[in-house]
């Protein structure tokens, strides 16, 4: 199970911790976007930090309809305790989790500023 929060401005947002080469970490606030289909976006200074080496790129399409190129990466995350390898695409904006990670997983949001988000794997 993985909890987290809605901020301020109604996003719900979870802590992660990404590991990248030689162990490094990074404790990452990730915001919950349904309407991206990845794994997990993650700022290029991030990426940087954790020393990830790029694996290729993907075009993605972005909310208004434009089509965008982004690095993609590999790194494990923490995932309800368990270690889970994740593609990472690098932007210059905010972390988000995608539909990829969430799959498999019933996701609850109290919709309120302060409220709960929970992850919870689907059982069978």
């Amino acid at each position: 199970m993985i909890e987290g929060t809605v901020n301020d401005i109604l996003e719900p947002v979870v802590t992660l911790v990404v590991s990248g080469v030689a162990e490094r970490t990074s404790r990452v606030d990730a915001l919950i976007d349904t309407g991206y289909g990845g794994d997990l976006m993650l700022p290029t200074d991030v990426v940087r930090d954790l020393g990830l080496v790029r694996v290729g790129a993907t075009r993605l399409v972005l909310a208004n309809g434009m089509e965008e190129s982004f690095h993609t990466y590999m790194a494990t995350v923490d995932w309800s305790g368990n270690k889970r390898g994740v593609a990472v695409h690098a932007t210059s904006a905010a972390a988000l989790i995608g539909m990829r990670l969430l799959e498999g997983h019933n996701l609850q949001i109290d919709v309120r500023q302060g409220g709960r988000v929970l992850i919870e794997t689907l059982t069978a």
